[in-house]
């Protein structure tokens, strides 16, 4: 019977954590606003985003739905008569991500790796026309528009250093992890002869 238990309690951790690739899709919608030095919303700017799995656009305000990486997004947005406005949008590992290292061994974490859903960016960013930001997953807060910071040589390297140790640290749990036990068939004693 504990047996059981145990299973149940690892089945739901599993289906309520799961991997990434069944809580996350490989899409995600990500909010952009544009505003001027003055603090003003400037409406109707052409913003593009791309990263190494496509490239897409929206009017802003606006949603772009763009393909999840663990590369960095790239945002330029433009308008006549105004400065233009870039950002890097910085990608993260999800929470799935972990679970499946903890769950799977790894195995699910190279598979949503290899797919992106294992990661995310901001999902709500306020660009500033004439000025360069960095907006980094890591200080998201749900539904709330993020600000970036100036997307400074210093900043940036700092970022990519934190997202490699990441990287590292979720590569040494996953091989220090083994893979989850399975589950056995358990037979009745009418199936014994």
């Amino acid at each position: 019977m504990k047996f059981h238990h145990t299973f149940l309690v690892m089945a739901s951790s599993i289906a309520f954590t799961g991997c990434a690739s069944i809580t996350k899709d490989s899409n995600q919608p990500i909010r952009v606003e544009t505003y001027n030095q003055q603090n003003t919303m400037v409406e109707d700017v052409t913003c593009t985003a791309k990263n190494e799995r496509g490239e897409w656009s929206t009017k802003t305000p606006g949603s772009l739905v763009v393909h999840r990486s663990g590369q960095n997004l790239e945002v330029r947005c433009h308008k006549e008569h105004f400065a233009t406005g870039f950002a890097t949008l910085v990608s993260r590992a999800n929470g799935g991500m972990w679970g499946n290292i903890l769950f799977g061994g790894g195995i699910g974490a190279i598979v949503d790796h290899n797919k992106g859903t294992a990661y995310s960016y901001p999902d709500w960013v306020k660009v500033i026309l004439g000025d360069n930001l960095v907006f980094d997953r890591k200080h998201n807060v749900d539904n709330q528009m993020m600000t970036g910071l100036a997307a400074t040589g210093e900043a940036l390297k700092k970022i990519e250093a934190d997202k490699k140790k990441e990287e590292e640290e979720a590569k040494k749990l996953a091989e220090e992890t083994p893979l989850a036990p399975q589950p056995q068939q358990v037979t009745s004693p009418a199936d014994i002869k």
